[in-house]
């Protein structure tokens, strides 16, 4: 299930276009706060979805394909 993976980057990557103009007006220190605690939490989001992207780590459950077998008894 990379393409859930692909559409969050694409998905981080539109947030970032949309947030970019407003990010050097802050100027307040919350604001400066809150920019500075979104973009480490945007970081994490494209880290993680690269990491499931190069198969580094396992999908999340709901992603994980599941293989329907038969017990024979």
């Amino acid at each position: 299930m990379r393409h859930y993976a692909i559409l969050r980057l694409l998905l981080a990557g539109f947030f970032l276009y949309i947030a970019w103009p407003f990010i050097p007006e802050a100027i307040i220190q919350e604001a400066v706060l809150f920019w500075g605690v979104w973009l480490g939490f945007l970081i994490l989001v494209i880290g993680a979805n690269f990491a499931t992207l190069l198969q580094m780590t396992e999908p999340p459950i709901m992603e994980q394909e599941k293989s329907k077998t038969r017990e024979r008894a």
